[in-house]
């Protein structure tokens, strides 16, 4: 379902997600006309449910936004389902162009579009993605609880990913793949804690009845896992943004990119905030709709000083004599 569109928004937030659906709720909440543009691609689409949001713990991604879209709409948001194609600044405010060639002004910008997975180059692994290929523990791990687990080696983090999913099962695998030459340190951590070392690159997955039973190596050496642990390389998405000029940054341990902020999602263009994993690339669900909220809240504030000074301005065209 989408909305009759307006010419004119308080904020336009680009990104229907967690993120996104927060900042509106929040905004709408406080009388501003708000427009959320969601493209329908969440990244946590494939995920059987959402874990570790208290009072929604294993809801099902579709189910959530759709909670959301309702809270938002009630307090007379708008949402729309269009990808922003392009979003430029036009005299004091933005023109957000939609799929379409549909284009509403905006005085400010909450960009919640997410990032983008790269996954390894392994045949099988994007569709497998969030369901028994993964990477977060706190999202998936209880999930696997005490199923074999193999940990795709493919950084320098690897290590650490086994050692963690450690903690939800007695038989984890490290597969070495391209990750690097482990260490005399790294090797007594990982025996200490009964993770064995498989050597060889993965070469393939194995699939029956639509579940993991395994991954192939190079060699053709079959290694029974029921999960799959990966590392991403985590990319903000910016498309239909490029516009805008927002810079961003590369994440030290993964070699991922988000776009950077101030603590209250403020970026380093004028008008335009960001929240969730556009800017913060580990934050989960709730943690990607407390950094949208606190966005809103901020958004709000420079509006009112903004309406204000307007206020201001008028009220000297009528008394331009003053109060002295």
């Amino acid at each position: 379902m989408s909305d009759r569109l307006s010419e004119n928004y308080d904020v336009v937030v680009i990104g229907g997600g967690a993120a996104g659906l927060e900042g509106a709720l929040m905004l709408a909440r406080s009388r501003r006309s708000v427009l959320v543009i969601d493209a329908g691609e969440p990244r946590n689409a494939p995920a059987s449910g959402v874990h570790g949001f208290l009072t929604r713990d294993g809801l099902a991604p579709a189910d959530l936004t759709a909670i959301g879209r309702d809270e938002v709409r009630r307090y007379g948001g708008h949402v729309v389902d269009a990808a922003a194609t392009d979003v430029r600044r036009t005299g004091d405010g933005f023109t957000v162009t939609l799929t379409g060639d549909r284009a509403v002004r905006a005085r400010r910008v909450l960009v919640a579009t997410g990032l983008t997975d790269e996954l390894p180059d392994v045949p099988g692994l994007r569709d497998r993605w969030g369901r028994d290929v993964l990477h977060c523990p706190y999202c998936h791990g209880w999930e696997i609880s005490d199923a074999p687990v193999g940990v795709l080696a493919t950084g320098p983090m690897s290590v650490h990913q086994a050692l963690m999913f450690r903690q939800w099962s007695d038989d984890v695998i490290l597969l070495r793949h391209t990750g690097p030459e482990l260490s005399a340190e790294d090797l007594e951590r990982l025996e200490a804690r009964s993770v064995r070392v498989v050597d060889g690159r993965v070469a393939s997955l194995l699939v029956a009845d639509d579940r993991l039973t395994g991954v192939r190596l190079a060699d053709g050496t079959v290694v029974d896992r029921r999960a799959l642990v990966v590392a991403p390389r985590f990319v903000a998405n910016l498309d239909g943004l490029t516009s805008l000029g927002l810079d961003t940054e590369v994440e030290p341990m993964s070699g991922g990119r988000y776009v950077p902020t101030d603590a209250f999602g403020a970026t380093k263009v004028p008008g335009v905030w960001a929240a969730g994993n556009v800017t913060d690339i580990k934050a989960q669900v709730m943690g990607s709709a407390a950094g949208a909220a606190l966005a809103a809240v901020a958004i709000n504030s420079d509006l009112i000083a903004e309406d204000t000074d307007l206020a201001v301005t008028a009220l000297r065209s009528r008394n331009p004599k003053g109060y002295n």
